[in-house]
C-alpha cells in the first residue's frame, strides 16, 4: 500500500473521530475508504473497530478532564450494550459483503430520519428523567443499541443520542459523554469477535486509530466548552451531509 493511502486513512480517522464524538456517522467515512482500498467488507468492519476503540479511550479521558460523567448509569448501559454487541459482531462476520453494504445504506436512511425528527427537536430547560423506570427502559434499549453497534457501528451515535434524549432527556453534553463510554466498552468485545475470526488488519487499524484518537480527544473537550447549542448545530450539518451522501453517492 502506498504512503498516501496511509495518509488518507489517518486523515479520514481524524475527521471521523471528531464527528463520532460530537454527533455520529464517522464510520460512514472510514468504512467506505477501507473497502475502497481493497479490504473485504467484513475485514473493513473489523479494522474500523480499532479506530473506534482508541477514539473512545481518548474521548472518555477528554470528558473526564472536563468533569463530565454519568456514573453509575453509564455502567449499566454499557453492560447491556456489550451483550448485544457480541451478538451483532457475530452476525456481521457471517453475512456476505454485498448484503452488508445494502444493510448499511438502508439502516443509515432510517437512522437519519430518527435523528432529524426526534432528538434535534428537544427543547431546552427540560429536567432529566432518571426515575428507576426510565433507567430500566434505557438499559433494555441499549441491548438493541449494542446489537446494532456490534453489527455495523456506522451511525450508532445518532441512535444513542435519540435514546437518551427521548427516554431520559439528558443534555447533549452528558449524552455524548455516556455515548463514548458505552461505545468504548462494547467495542472491546465486538473487536474481540472480529479479531478471533481473523477480520482485522492491525496495521491499517492502528493507522486509522492514530487519527481517530486525536479527533476524539479534540471533540470531547470542544463539545463541553461549546455546549448543547453548538453540538446541535453540528448534528444538523452532519445529518444533512450523510443524507446527501446516501441519496446521491
Amino acid at each position: 500500500m502506498a504512503y498516501y493511502e496511509y495518509l488518507l486513512i489517518f486523515g479520514s480517522g481524524l475527521i471521523a473521530g471528531f464527528i463520532n464524538v460530537v454527533a455520529g456517522g464517522g464510520s460512514l467515512l472510514t468504512l467506505p475508504i477501507l473497502i475502497f482500498l481493497g479490504l473485504p467488507p467484513a475485514m473493513a468492519n473489523g479494522t474500523n473497530r480499532v479506530g473506534i476503540f482508541l477514539q473512545n479511550v481518548f474521548a472518555v479521558g477528554g470528558f473526564k478532564s472536563k468533569g463530565v460523567s454519568a456514573f453509575p448509569f453509564s455502567i449499566w448501559l454499557s453492560i447491556s450494550a456489550l451483550i448485544g454487541a457480541i451478538i451483532g459482531a457475530k452476525i456481521a462476520v457471517d453475512i456476505s459483503g454485498e448484503l452488508f453494504n445494502r444493510i448499511l445504506a438502508i439502516v443509515m436512511i432510517l437512522v437519519i430520519g430518527i435523528t432529524v425528527f426526534n432528538p434535534l427537536k428537544k427543547k431546552g430547560n427540560q429536567e432529566e428523567l432518571m426515575s428507576p423506570g426510565r433507567q430500566t427502559v434505557s438499559v433494555i434499549a441499549f441491548f438493541f443499541v449494542g446489537i446494532y453497534g456490534g453489527f455495523i457501528q456506522a451511525g450508532v451515535g445518532f441512535i444513542i443520542i435519540s435514546a437518551l434524549t427521548l427516554i431520559n432527556q439528558l443534555s447533549l453534553v452528558k449524552t455524548n459523554s455516556i455515548k463514548v463510554f458505552v461505545a468504548l466498552i462494547y467495542t472491546i468485545f465486538a473487536l474481540g469477535v472480529f479479531a478471533w475470526e481473523g477480520q482485522v488488519d492491525w496495521v491499517l487499524g492502528l493507522t486509522l486509530a492514530a487519527g481517530t484518537s486525536i479527533g476524539g480527544w479534540t471533540a470531547s473537550r470542544w463539545s463541553v466548552d461549546k455546549g448543547d447549542k453548538w453540538i446541535r448545530y453540528f448534528l444538523i450539518v452532519t445529518v444533512l451531509v450523510m443524507a446527501v451522501k446516501l441519496w446521491f453517492f
